[in-house]
C-alpha cells in the first residue's frame, strides 16, 4: 500500500477523532442499542434500527482511520523551506480579481478547501508545486482557466 502523506496536525486531528469514536461513540451507541432491544419486537422498532445504522456508521469510520493511520508518512514541514512543496503555507493573489488567498499544500484525508487546506492533487496544488515567489500559475478549471500570482511560501 502507497504512504499517504500528513502534517503532525493533520495526524493529531484524525488520531482525536479515533479515539473519540472508540471512547465516547462506540459506548454510548452500544448502550442505545441495548436499550432499543428492551423494547421489544426488533422487527416494527425504529430505534433499533436507527441505532444499528447508527453503528455501522461509526465502526465504518472507525476502519478508516485506522486504514489511514497506518499508512500516514508524518512529515514535519517545520523543517521545510524553498519552493512550494507538501506542508507549504502558499499565500496567492488571482491575478483577475487581486482576490488574495492563503493555502496549506496537504494530503487528502486532511484536505478542507473552506479552511485553507489543498489537497496536494488538487490542479491549483499540483500546479504550484516547485514553483517559488513571484511565479505565476495558471490552472484550468471547470470555470476557465485562471491565473494566480505566489506572493509568499512559508512552512510554520
Amino acid at each position: 500500500m502507497e504512504k499517504i502523506p500528513m502534517t503532525q496536525a493533520g495526524h493529531a486531528r484524525i488520531d482525536e477523532e479515533l479515539k473519540h469514536l472508540k471512547s465516547v461513540e462506540r459506548p454510548t451507541i452500544i448502550t442505545a442499542i441495548a436499550e432499543a432491544r428492551e423494547l421489544g419486537d426488533l422487527k416494527e422498532n425504529a430505534e433499533y434500527h436507527s441505532a444499528r445504522e447508527k453503528q455501522g456508521f461509526i465502526e465504518g469510520r472507525i476502519k478508516e482511520l485506522e486504514a489511514i493511520i497506518s499508512l500516514a508518512d508524518v512529515i514535519d514541514t517545520s523543517k521545510l523551506s524553498g519552493t512550494v512543496k507538501f506542508g507549504a503555507y502558499v499565500e496567492l493573489v488571482d491575478e483577475d480579481t487581486d482576490e488574495e488567498k492563503t493555502y496549506q499544500i496537504v494530503g487528502e484525508p486532511e484536505a478542507d478547501i473552506e479552511t485553507g487546506k489543498l489537497n496536494m492533487k488538487s490542479p491549483l496544488a499540483r500546479a504550484l508545486i516547485g514553483k517559488d515567489e513571484g511565479d505565476s500559475v495558471e490552472v484550468r478549471t471547470p470555470g476557465g482557466v485562471r491565473s494566480y500570482e505566489i506572493l509568499s511560501i512559508s512552512f510554520s
